[in-house]
């Protein structure tokens, strides 16, 4: 069934034309990922979908009950609001009920035999089972909680940027809605909480367009794609795994036709030059078809960074930490810290938000120095620093201008100079667009700009600090192919799993309690490796506190014998457990497979859960018939 429909829909920006006569139709159940280079319109078109921004010409239909629920990619925040009243600030009778059983609770704690205060709380509760409030809170601080928010009856803007994210996430996500929208859901996430929010929207009841940058996390979560690309959309079914497939045969499809084009434009103007003779009215057909030929635009196509540009030399020392502590306010960060990088390592960094991973980056940089410990850099080390914070530019200054401040011409490995034109349009600034001014940019735009302006620097170790929070997915990608090619010593912050799979090789992981893992491998193994350690250390914690609580008995007593089919479940119980683990593990990847189709995924989801409350009552099984095992054998000696 039709949810919306968008006919036509023409939207520009001074010259820049956004939307080019669009046409859509959202379906239920539709999950639409909405992706482009940076400076397209995608934010606009969410905006214009919600109704916080207009269009020039079009229509956007829907039945009059419609509900749309926004997720901004920059929350605004009013400064009064608590974090549970600004969930609710859109549903009034929600909030006043929960504000009147606090006040009539609060009232009646300081004079509990007050009857006066006695009724008002009454009344409070038929208040809130009148507008279903109790489960409504109930499902806001679970959400909240999830995200890691705990303080409900905080001043949201008392919070960090991140943290205010996260409030609004769980708004949108509270909220019932016809259609979801969301822009950039996954910046400022944690690559769990990131794996939280996927299983949830696979079990979201409404429709829900999405940009994102997250490259897993689209592919997980849609069964569409849109790509708003030069004012046009196109519309692709399936998920972003089909959409490369689909777009690669678009693209070569595109080729093919310019190649056709190219070769009848020439035949068609060897036929005019060559004056043959024909009547006057099929000269003219002739001249008129060889005008419309030369004013086709041929579709562009993705060009792939395949240069390798030169840096400074780098020697056999790069950067080398010594027993490194850092704290922030009686915090300890790093304890003791020791770490040796070497020429052309790829090195992630990753933890929870706030456990230290910017402050080490700083540290290697030598930005910041550490409270104890050293620090010793190459003499021939050249950093190039990709931050996470915006960067000043003199927004008088136009495009190419502003590279030019860097470098104009940068040579490849193999001694070849590329100039700084080039590489502009390498990273997605045609030649016309290379003399737009920087105040006309787009915020995504800028950032593009400014990591260029890094990488033309010729560093010999490139620091990136959450690159993947404002570039678009096909400067990403443009980003990887670079780094493919690069020389030096990569070493990136990040929360996203596809970049920190495509790029680095080793990890330093932030654990939590100032404990950090140095790890040999990618971001996948690296979390295969966490969950199966988890899942030990949680049987192993049951196992101490059972221990704990059995009741000590005479040492004299002869312990229980196993009987005839204890015996017959202690041989296979381990062979079950594996055959569980096992079946979880083809159970995620058939969810990674099946992200396209909501309702087969729902089904993995369930089963998922169904297999791992088999797999904790098997391992409790197995603790109980293990230690009936060890008291047997001690017994023996």
């Amino acid at each position: 069934m039709s949810l919306l429909n968008v006919e036509n829909l023409t939207k520009t920006y001074g010259e820049k034309i956004l939307f080019d006569h669009i046409s859509f139709t959202i379906e239920e159940k539709d999950r639409i990922g909405l992706i482009g280079v940076n400076g397209t319109g995608k934010s606009t078109l969410l905006k214009v979908i919600s109704g916080l921004d207009s269009a020039e010409e079009g229509k956007i239909l829907h039945s009059k009950n419609f509900r749309i629920e926004y997720l901004p990619q920059n929350p605004e925040f009013d400064k009064d609001l608590s974090v549970l009243d600004y969930i609710y600030h859109g549903d009034s009778d929600i909030m006043k009920a929960l504000r009147a059983y606090e006040q009539a609770l609060a009232s009646l704690n300081a004079d509990p035999t007050n009857e006066k205060r006695q009724q008002q709380l009454l009344s409070a509760q038929q208040k809130m089972d009148e507008h279903e409030a109790w489960d409504a809170n109930a499902a806001a601080k679970t959400v909240l909680t999830r995200l890691g928010i705990t303080a409900f009856s905080d001043l949201v803007t008392s919070l960090s940027g991140g943290q205010k994210k996260r409030v609004a996430i769980a708004k949108s996500l509270i909220q019932q809605a016809d259609l979801l929208i969301m822009d950039e859901p996954t910046n400022h996430l944690d690559n769990e909480t990131v794996e939280w929010l996927e299983a949830f929207l696979a079990q979201y009841d409404g429709a829900l367009i999405l940009v994102t940058h997250d490259r897993y996390f689209l592919n997980r979560v849609t069964n569409q794609i849109f790509e708003l690309d030069q004012g046009k959309l196109y519309t692709y079914e399936g998920n972003y795994e089909v959409f490369l497939e689909k777009k690669a045969e678009r693209e070569e499809q595109a080729v093919l036709n310019e190649q056709k084009r190219q070769n009848t434009l020439r035949r068609e103007l060897a036929w005019l030059r060559r004056g043959a003779k024909a009547r006057s009215t099929k000269q003219k057909a002739h001249v008129q078809r060889v005008e419309k030929l030369k004013n086709q635009k041929p579709i562009q196509t993705n060009e792939q960074v395949d240069i390798a540009l030169g840096s400074s030399r780098l020697g056999k020392k790069v950067i080398e930490l010594e027993s490194i502590t850092k704290q922030f306010d009686n915090e300890r960060l790093i304890n003791d810290f020791n770490y040796l990088i070497t020429p052309n390592d790829r090195l992630g960094i990753i933890g929870p938000n706030g456990s230290g991973k910017t402050t080490l980056l700083n540290i290697l940089a030598g930005r910041i120095t550490p409270d104890e410990g050293s620090i010793d850099i190459g003499p021939t080390v050249k950093i190039g620093y990709y931050t996470q914070e915006s960067v000043e530019m003199d927004e008088s200054l136009r495009v190419v201008e502003f590279i030019k401040q860097t470098a104009e011409v940068v040579k490849t490995a193999e001694g070849e100079v590329v100039t700084a034109e080039q590489m502009l349009e390498k990273f997605l600034f045609p030649r016309p667009m290379q003399w737009t001014y920087i105040h006309r940019l787009s915020g995504g735009e800028k950032r593009r700009l400014y990591l260029l302006s890094v990488l033309m620097g010729e560093p010999n170790v490139l620091f990136l600090d959450e690159p993947t929070n404002d570039l678009d997915i096909q400067t990403l990608s443009i980003l990887e192919e670079y780094l493919d090619y690069f020389p030096g010593v990569v070493i990136t912050v990040s929360h996203d799993r596809y970049f920190l799979d495509r790029v680095i090789e080793r990890l330093i992981a932030f654990e939590g309690n100032g404990q950090i893992r140095s790890f040999y491998g990618i971001y996948t193994d690296y979390m295969n490796v966490r969950k199966k350690e988890r899942v030990l250390e949680a049987e192993a914690e049951k196992f101490a506190k059972r221990v704990k609580q059995e009741p000590k008995t005479n040492q004299k007593t002869k312990p229980k014998k196993l009987s005839y089919k204890e015996q017959r479940e202690w041989e296979s119980i381990e062979d079950r457990i594996t055959g569980l683990e096992e079946r979880l593990e083809q159970i995620q990847a058939e969810i990674e497979v099946a992200a396209s189709d909501a309702e087969k995924a729902q089904n993995l989801f369930q089963e998922q859960q169904q297999v791992e409350e088999e797999l904790e009552q098997a391992m409790e099984r197995w603790e109980e018939l293990s230690l009936l095992v060890e008291q047997m054998e001690n017994n023996k000696h």
